[in-house]
C-alpha cells in the first residue's frame, strides 16, 4: 500500500489483539480513559460493510454482538456505544465502547468534547477488570461460533 493509501488498520493490529480467525480480529484498544473500549476489524482492506459477502457480513456482526455481550458482562456500563464511522480509516471496523455517566464525555460520544475531567479511581476500577474481559470476549465469540 502506498502512502498516499497508508491504512492503520492494516499496517498494525489496532489494538492488543485478543481474537483473530483469519477474517477478522478483536482488539482491545488503548484509551486510557476508555478501558474496555474494543474495536472488531476486518482483516481484509474493504472500506464498507456491503463489499463484503453476506456471510462475511454475519461474521463481522456475529462478532460484535459477542464483543458487545463479553463488555456488558464485565465492565457493566451504564450504556454501550457501537458504531461503525469509518470516515478518518476507510477500514471496516465497528467501535464498541463501554460508557459511564461519570466517564469524560456522557452523554455526548466519547469524540466530542469533554465534560469533565476524568476520573482516575473510577478509571482505575474499570482498569481492573480488564483482564476477565480478556477471557469473556474469547468466551463469547466461541459462543457464537467463531473461531481463531
Amino acid at each position: 500500500m502506498s502512502m498516499a493509501n497508508a491504512c492503520d488498520l492494516c499496517d498494525g493490529d489496532g489494538g492488543e489483539l485478543l481474537f483473530n480467525n483469519g477474517s477478522l480480529r478483536v482488539v482491545l484498544v488503548d484509551e486510557p480513559a476508555y478501558p474496555g473500549f474494543c474495536r472488531v476489524i476486518w482483516n481484509g482492506h474493504v472500506k464498507e460493510m456491503t463489499d463484503l459477502a453476506p456471510a462475511d457480513r454475519s461474521a463481522v456482526m456475529s462478532a460484535v454482538w459477542a464483543v458487545e455481550t463479553a463488555v456488558r458482562e464485565v465492565m457493566q456500563p451504564e450504556k454501550m456505544n457501537v458504531a461503525s464511522l469509518g470516515n478518518m480509516t476507510p477500514h471496516v471496523h465497528w467501535h464498541v465502547i463501554p460508557r459511564f455517566t461519570d466517564d469524560r464525555h456522557f452523554p455526548s460520544p466519547v469524540w466530542a468534547e469533554p465534560r469533565r475531567p476524568a476520573d482516575a479511581a473510577s478509571i482505575a476500577a474499570r482498569r481492573a477488570r480488564l483482564p476477565q474481559l480478556r477471557e469473556a470476549v474469547r468466551r463469547q465469540l466461541d459462543a457464537a461460533g467463531l473461531t481463531a
